[in-house]
């Protein structure tokens, strides 16, 4: 597999090494780089960024997007392996991998994002936060969408509302690749705040 560049990996609990990538990473990052350096609006660079994802999502073998080793779960919870960090903090590229079962709280993000799905799929329950009905009341989670997001599937968004869970339910691994527009390698995850309230489902 060709190399051109170091990146580190990173397990979910913040364990980090130097691993190579791939040359098709590598032309991936400058698509990005290119798009980032527009400096459009928020939710017009993850749709951009995501037209540039599609194409590497399920691409295997000597031109795959990911080393043997940026596509090692963990089996304690799902792994996320940090491929790219831009040096101005201006955007990341993770590679998260979910052995069956494994799944994300209810969160939010600290950025705009782009999800692709590169093998297996994910599922995606959505979520909209109704603020407390009277005073002193508690804010609750409506879910207002379930998405099964198969391999080659893409999706972007920008906060505000993008309040969801994600996890792997099929009975094989998931491996989905994210791009952050944030630094994750100083961060350690995009996740903004994880939400603890009552949801109807």
């Amino acid at each position: 597999m060709a190399t051109s560049t170091t990146h580190h990996t990173a397990s979910a609990t913040g364990r980090s090494t130097q691993a190579p990538t791939s040359a098709r990473l590598d032309a991936f990052v400058e698509e990005v780089r290119e798009v980032v350096g527009r400096g459009m609006a928020p939710d017009i660079t993850a749709y951009l960024v995501g037209e540039k994802l599609a194409p590497h999502l399920g691409r295997e073998g000597p031109d795959g997007l990911l080393t043997p080793a940026q596509q090692e779960g963990d089996p304690e919870r799902y792994r996320q392996h940090l491929l790219h960090a831009e040096s101005d903090g201006s955007f990341s590229v993770v590679a998260l991998v979910w052995l069956p079962g494994q799944a994300t709280s209810v969160h939010d993000h600290v950025s705009w994002c782009v999800t692709g799905v590169h093998r297996g799929e994910e599922h995606e329950r959505r979520y909209r936060l109704l603020p407390a009905e009277e005073p002193g009341g508690s804010a609750r989670l409506v879910a207002t969408e379930d998405v099964v997001n198969p391999t080659g599937a893409v999706c972007g968004f920008a906060p505000p509302g993008d309040i969801h869970r994600v996890w792997n339910g099929c009975q094989e691994k998931a491996i989905s690749i994210h791009v952050y527009g944030a630094d994750i390698s100083r961060l350690g995850s995009s996740v903004r705040r994880v939400y603890e309230l009552p949801a109807d489902r």
